[in-house]
C-alpha cells in the first residue's frame, strides 16, 4: 500500500474505531435501536469507503504493475485474485 492512501486509511479506521466505542456506550447506555441501528450503518459505510480506497490503491499499483511487466502469469493471477476479492466483497 502506498504511503498516501496508508495515511488516508489509517486515518479513517481510527475514525471508525471511535464509532465502533460510541455505539459500544450506546449499547451500554440501553440508547432506542433505531439509533444504534443508524450508527451500525454509518460505520459499515466507512468500512466500505476504506475497502475502496484500498482496491483502488490496489488496481492503480499491483494489478496495473503486472500489466506493465508483461508477465501474462503474474497477469492472470492478479486478475482472479481481483474477482474472488470483489466477490468476497459484494455477499
Amino acid at each position: 500500500m502506498h504511503d498516501v492512501t496508508k495515511t488516508e486509511v489509517t486515518r479513517r479506521l481510527r475514525r471508525i474505531e471511535g464509532q465502533v466505542g460510541g455505539l459500544l456506550r450506546m449499547v451500554e447506555d440501553d440508547r432506542y435501536c433505531m439509533d444504534v441501528l443508524t450508527q451500525i450503518n454509518a460505520v459499515r459505510a466507512a468500512l466500505h469507503k476504506v475497502e475502496e480506497k484500498i482496491l483502488g490503491d490496489h488496481v492503480s499499483h499491483c494489478v496495473a504493475d503486472a500489466f506493465s511487466s508483461g508477465n501474462v502469469t503474474d497477469q492472470r493471477h492478479k486478475v482472479e485474485e481481483l474477482i474472488t476479492t470483489i466477490g468476497r466483497m459484494t455477499r
